[in-house]
Formats: C-alpha cells, structure tokens, sequence
C-alpha cells in the first residue's frame, strides 16, 4: 500500500480541497479502489484569490499572470504542508502527490470540423482552433521543493494532444472505484456539473459536463445577498421557479453540443449570468435562484436522457461535490430524474463527497507515476490512451550530489 495526496480547486473556486488516501494496484494491474484516510479545506489568501478571479475574466496581463502561477503553486504548497501536519505523515512516507492546478481557462475542440481540417502541421491543429488548450496555473517545482514530495500536475495537456477534451477528468476514478459494480452513472456538482457512465469496460464508458452547477447561483447571492454560496440551498428554497426564466436557460447553446464536451466559466459564468438577472430584474431575488438551481437539475437530466446509451440498464445515479449540499439543487434533481434511477451519495461508497475530486487528482498522479494510461478516450474524445501529468521529482532522491 502506497500514501497518495490530492489537491483540488476546481470552478467554484471556494477553497483548495487537500486530502490524503491509501492506494495500491490490484491483481488486475489497475489501482484498487483508493481509501480516504483524511481531508481539510485551505483557504486562498484574499490578495491571491482576487488576481486569480481577476485572470477569469482575462483582466491581468501575462507578467502578472507568471508570478500568479508561482504565488499559486506556493498556497498548494501550504495547503499540503497543512494535512501533512494534520495527519501526522513525514514526507518520504508520501509517493505522490496530484494536483491539477487553477484552471483559468479552457476551449473545447471543434469536434465537428478538426477532422476535416486538420492540415499537414502538427501545430495547425490549434492555429486553427481545433484541438481544446487550456491554463492552469500552481507550478509544481514549488509544490515539490516545499514538500519535498514527488509531484505529479497539469494532466489535461496530454489529452489535448490526441484531440481529447482534457475535461471532465473524474472518469478515471470512478473506473478505479466502481468498475466491479457497474454500470453506474456518477455526478459531480461543482462550480460546473459533469456526468459519467462508470464501466468495467472503459470503451462504453461515457463522460461530459452537463452545464452549471453551483456557478450561477454563486454569483447570484454574492450580488444579491453579499454571502459566497446559498448555505443548504436555504434562499432558493424561499423561491418559486419562473417557467419563462426556466426555458429561457434551457435553450443555452452549451446544452446542443454533442460528446465529449466541456464547459467553464464563459459559458455560465459572471458575464451570462448577470446578463440573466438584469433582463429578468423584475422577479424576486429568490425566485432567480430558485430557477438557477432548477436549470442546474433540468441540464444534469437531459444530458443523461440525451447522451447515455442503454438508460434503461442503469439504477444508480452517484452524486458528490459541493453542489450535493444545496438541498434546492438536489431536491430539483429527484423531482426530474426518471424513477428508476436512484440518487446516492458517495459517502455511501466510502468516497466523501467533498473530497471526491482531490482523490480524483491523487489517483491520477498515482496512475501516472505507475506509467498506466489514465486517459479514457471513450470519454473524452481523444484518439489513443495515454499518460497523462507532468512528474516533479522530489529533491531527496537526486543522485550525483557529491
């Protein structure tokens, strides 16, 4: 058995998650299924945490955004020297840790032209805006000379290459954890909601991001009421959902495109959002996130109906993420989903909800360093397996020294 550490700080951008697993690889050559030993949530200071929510919008220049890039791999620093003091661990007990940085940005593939215009260089594939790109920012040397832990980061990239969507990336965990009770639908409801189909086969597994998840309504009483997030979903539940706002939402371009895709701020963000609220300022400051909070749970649904093959065969549905405590959000969801399926929660497997997506970085690291492929093209779109994240070596095993 191996000690793995994950760190996330995903679209809600509400914290960076840190978290500390056992994994080892099974008779199979795949990892087992990893257990959760322990967790904390460490804060973003306030001055970084601003330049980063800045860099959303493309409001700091690239100066600014190189020093940002090593100010954040100094706080996952911190936050990982925080639960090693927490759980007691020595960094030579550690193998590896995962972390994906802060995405700032993404752009999806054009799935329906790249093929067709590919062109004879390599490069042209982005020139011409085909294969998905992206920015995350936290360097991992600084992580890995704090630590003095092997780093594993800055996964997405190699998915890109082979024409892959980089994102969702939880699939590959939940092939770890439940491929021997599949098939399974597992969700996450972060700033942005992603859904996948969890197989023992990886070639009929399915993932994609649904729309938003706690994004909008963030934004919304941060306006409304000043506060980061609705608490329990306590003011949307004061609300009533607006039909014509509702099917206003629906009719988003994000929810026409087809699989493998993938979603970030610009498509349900700050901009979209309060393009929303201004157009609808006339209903009540509760109904609005009343209907963000339906929108989220009608998005989740017709994604699944829309794109998961054999429906009929699937009776679970697991939830995780932060989203899972906004009781309006899930309480819209099991009002939609079709009655067959069962909405879980995955604490009931052993995976706490708000840990799940740092174990999902710890396992990918782990995977990586064991050079097993952890993409899962079916998923994301892209033409071959590969290994995906950059290694860091920690300093404590360099040779040649004396």
């Amino acid at each position: 058995m191996a000690f793995a550490i994950g760190l996330n700080s995903g679209s809600s951008f509400d914290g960076i998650d840190a978290i500390l697993e056992e994994i080892s690889i099974g008779p199979d050559g795949h990892p087992m299924k990893p257990r959760f030993v322990d967790g904390i949530t460490y804060d973003w200071p306030e001055a970084i945490a601003n330049r980063v929510l800045k860099s959303f919008n493309n409001e700091i220049g690239t100066f600014e955004m190189c020093r940002l890039n090593y100010e954040a791999g100094a706080v996952y620093a911190e936050a990982t020297k925080e639960l090693l003091r927490k759980v007691g661990k020595k960094p030579e007990e550690i193998s590896v840790i995962g972390f994906d940085g802060q995405t700032i940005y993404q752009e999806p593939p054009d799935n329906d032209r790249y093929k067709q215009a590919m062109g004879d260089k390599f490069w042209e594939r982005w020139s011409n805006h085909l294969y998905a790109c992206g920015v995350q920012i936290g360097e991992q040397s600084l992580v890995t000379a704090e630590t003095n832990i092997t780093t594993v980061s800055h996964f997405r990239p190699a998915d890109h290459a082979f024409g892959g969507t980089g994102a969702p990336l939880m699939q590959y965990l939940d092939f770890i954890a439940f491929r021997d009770i599949g098939p399974l639908l597992t969700l996450n409801i972060g700033g942005i909601a992603n859904c996948h189909l969890a197989h023992k086969d990886r070639r009929k597994m399915r993932a994609f991001d649904t729309g938003p998840g706690n994004v909008m309504s963030d934004y919304a009483m941060k306006k409304f009421f000043g506060k980061k997030y609705d608490r329990d979903g306590e003011f949307a539940a004061k609300g009533s959902v607006d039909p014509t706002l509702l099917k206003e939402l629906e009719a988003h371009p994000f929810l026409l495109r087809t699989p493998p895709r993938s979603a970030w701020r610009l498509d349900f963000g700050e901009s979209y959002a309060e393009s929303i609220i201004q157009k609808h300022s006339h209903l009540k400051q509760e109904d609005i996130l009343a209907t963000f909070c339906a929108f989220t749970a009608c998005c989740i649904v017709k994604s699944i109906q829309d794109n998961i093959p054999d429906l009929a065969g699937i009776s679970t549905l697991i939830a995780s993420g932060g989203g899972i405590r906004n009781k309006t959000i899930m309480r819209q969801l099991r009002e939609r989903l079709p009655q067959a399926i069962e909405l879980k929660t995955s604490d009931a497997y052993g995976i706490p909800p708000q840990f799940k997506e740092a174990m999902k970085f710890a396992t990918l690291g782990f995977a990586t360093l064991h050079q097993l492929a952890n993409n899962i093209p079916a998923c994301s779109g892209a033409t071959q397996f590969t290994i995906m994240g950059k290694i860091v070596q920690a300093p404590r095993l360099a040779k040649g020294i004396d």
